[in-house]
């Protein structure tokens, strides 16, 4: 049986049904073992401390980990030289508690004793190893339907889904709470929130220390990547949350495989997640239970440690996600001389069945999904998907070429904007088996956001707060949806995904695309001329911001370079000049990738979109194949001072000649050079932040562009 309180029976609800619930027994219902941990007794500190009397080997442990006695100048768990994983190190060839290591479902000495330390710290009620089975998966459902957390949708229209609300003040990731604690400031750079390592490590300590009393602590050994690749990496994270544990059973692949990859001494990213609401004696729990006012965010570069406190957000809470997958494997890759990106991956087969794969670095919420998932709307051009946010790319020493995996298993999709038209394989995806968060509620028992149809549903509906709206209150323009709400589903559903989107070792990617939403001065694409002056076209990304991130300032202008502002583990200036590298790296730099930017979503005077986008965005796709092919063939741009810019002619928009008439494509291509000159200046200032890790080859990149903006010479 599982059990999240011992003194809460759990109940097994029908997900066919709001209303149905049957109780169940541990005799009853499941006859598997859960594994739970006994390094430190259920009952209180009192107990906890008698047990550490008559178990000696635990007990230094404890010891040194600060766990349990106070501090003795900072030599804590926190403290800088003793973080989880090292504290367990010194103690690698301790005699494991026998007991305990009866019930763990590993033979990793370091690991076990990584867990016990975090047991020890945050003193659950109880501890389970997760291990990523469908009765496993369909217990916790259960036991957050029953809390509330999870509400079954009609399993007629949405068979096997569920939506939840988070609370209405943690609803997307927190880039003020973020931070990057490497050794020295300067590595983090001056795009990071940086804080003392020693000083955070005590902020850590007085936070984690309970935070998960009356809660069961969840062990989610998880790989990132296809269990057993070269490419992949392997994390176990900690939560005190069981919406944490299911999303993570779809966006990574977890459980009892990852630990037999992982054997007795592999590697492992250590992750320490909780929702910061510890239940003491009598205390009743809240549907999402969150401590916004203590949220954090916390890397450790050097020991390559995730801590996450006080949100259960997806951004916040699945380390796996932008924690590991970008900011720590960004650092890995620095290191290992391979790229960690925030970007898509996606297989673009033309109508002489040529496959190209190709990498796409948009900022959150700019339309990396529909891209990847999109259905040309030119005949016979084909597009499918490996994956939609995160790529990892290493070079072959045989050919010279980078080669990609997707490091998840699953899309964890901005829903509003998301419809039949603008991208009917995420629809066709998210049909069932699909969790949503801060979605609107229909009377049927569906989900509904804005831009899934063009009026509100008839009926009543609940929003993303639960509240409750009916036609008969009138269209205040308040969303029913939250603009960040999402879907997290399984790639394997995708009727779009590529034969190759698991491939243990990667796809060869042919182009890297650089864009975002600029609604003046970007044409709608460009090639750069060569890697150097790709790298500059990625450093000077920028964006409108969007609603991925907190803030009021939705819709303003900001650099994000490569997609990567948020993201990128060390100091930015040490990233370009890690991009900047890449040719140095391998033996025949041309087989490097194209780098190309594109704009979907410039805008006339009237600001309306100009470019149709969404499946017409093929014919800008069919564009690079071409240039990629026929490299010489003149006919296919114009040179200009920011790169290779498509001739008019040179597009194929047969089928959409009424949507782009009366000179709309040459203004969609048109380089105004002034404008430029502005963005250049712009992108000086930004720059000059970075000081002395700025690479002096984009210097010279960013003066070359100048130079020939004034003097409007081609490339």
């Amino acid at each position: 049986m599982l059990l999240l309180r011992p003194s809460i029976s759990a109940k097994l609800v029908s997900p066919s049904s709001l209303a149905s619930r049957l109780a169940f027994s541990g005799s009853s219902t499941s006859s598997r073992s859960f594994f739970y941990t006994s390094a430190l007794p259920k009952g209180g500190r009192a107990r906890a401390t008698n047990f550490l009397r008559t178990n000696p080997a635990v007990a230094s442990q404890v010891r040194l980990l600060g766990a349990v006695s106070k501090p003795v100048a900072r030599q804590t768990l926190f403290a800088s030289h003793t973080s989880p994983v090292s504290a367990s190190a010194t103690f690698h060839h301790l005699k494991v508690d026998d007991a305990h290591h009866e019930q763990a479902p590993t033979a990793h000495v370091k690991l076990i004793n990584w867990v016990r330390a975090q047991q020890s710290l945050l003193e659950p009620d109880n501890v389970h190893w997760c291990d990523g089975s469908q009765e496993e998966h369909d217990e916790l459902v259960a036991s957050m339907v029953e809390r509330g957390v999870m509400i079954p949708l009609n399993d007629k229209l949405r068979p096997g889904s569920y939506l939840t609300r988070t609370d209405p003040a943690d609803v997307a990731r927190s880039e003020s709470s973020t931070f990057i604690c490497s050794r020295h400031e300067i590595d983090a750079g001056p795009t990071n929130n940086w804080v003392d390592p020693d000083v955070m490590r005590v902020n850590l300590e007085k936070s984690f220390h309970g935070s998960m009393r009356g809660r069961t602590m969840y062990v989610i050994p998880f790989c990132m990547g296809p269990i057993g690749s070269p490419l992949s990496r392997i994390g176990v994270q900690v939560t005190d949350s069981p919406f944490v544990v299911v999303n993570m059973r779809i966006m990574t692949r977890i459980g009892q495989p990852v630990l037999n990859v992982l054997g007795r001494d592999k590697e492992f990213v250590p992750c320490v997640h909780s929702v910061g609401k510890p239940l003491e004696p009598g205390d009743k729990d809240v549907p999402w239970p969150c401590n916004i006012a203590e949220r954090k965010v916390v890397h450790f570069p050097e020991s390559r440690e995730i801590w996450s406190f006080g949100s259960g957000y997806g951004g916040n809470s699945l380390l796996g996600k932008k924690c590991l997958a970008l900011r720590i494997a960004s650092i890995m890759s620095r290191d290992e001389g391979s790229l960690a990106e925030h970007m898509l991956i996606l297989g673009l087969t033309s109508p002489a069945g040529k496959k190209y794969y190709v990498a796409a670095a948009f900022p959150s919420a700019c339309g990396k999904t529909n891209l990847a998932m999109m259905q040309p709307t030119l005949p016979g051009w084909k597009v499918q998907v490996v994956g939609d946010d995160i790529n990892w790319m290493k070079f072959s020493p045989q050919d010279s070429r980078l080669y990609a995996i997707n490091p998840e298993a699953g899309f964890f999709g901005v829903a509003p904007g998301t419809s039949a038209k603008t991208n009917p394989n995420a629809m066709e995806t998210i049909r069932e088996n699909t969790i949503f968060t801060n979605v609107a509620l229909t009377e049927q028992g569906d989900v509904w956001w804005e831009g899934m149809t063009k009026k509100r549903p008839e009926g009543k509906v609940i929003n993303w707060k639960g509240e409750l709206w009916d036609p008969s209150m009138g269209d205040d323009k308040t969303p029913l949806a939250h603009p960040n709400s999402r879907f997290t589903v399984s790639v394997d559903q995708c009727p779009a995904k590529d034969p190759a989107w698991d491939d243990p070792n990667g796809v060869p990617i042919s182009a890297i695309i650089f864009g975002g939403r600029r609604e003046t001065t970007v044409p709608l694409v460009f090639q750069t001329k060569d890697w150097n002056h790709g790298v500059l076209v990625g450093a000077t990304v920028a964006s409108e911001k969007t609603a991925a991130a907190e803030g009021a300032d939705v819709g303003q202008l900001r650099f994000d370079p490569f997609a990567m502002l948020p993201f990128a583990g060390y100091n930015m200036g040490d990233y370009f000049n890690h991009w900047l590298s890449m040719p140095d790296r391998v033996k025949d730099p041309s087989k490097l990738p194209k780098i190309f930017h594109v704009n979907w979503f410039r805008k006339d005077t009237d600001g309306k979109f100009m470019w149709p986008g969404f499946g017409d965005n093929s014919r800008v796709l069919k564009w690079i194949v071409d240039r990629l092919e026929n490299p010489e063939d003149k006919s296919l741009y114009e040179s200009t001072p920011i790169g290779f810019v498509p001739k008019p002619e040179s597009l194929d928009i047969s089928g959409i000649e009424n949507d782009v008439k009366g000179g709309v494509m040459e203004k969609l291509l048109k380089v105004d050079n002034e404008s430029y000159l502005s963005e250049v200046g712009k992108a000086r200032d930004y720059f000059e932040r970075f000081g002395k890790r700025f690479p002096t080859k984009l210097t010279k990149e960013l003066d070359d562009l100048e130079y020939r903006l004034l003097k409007n010479e081609g490339v």
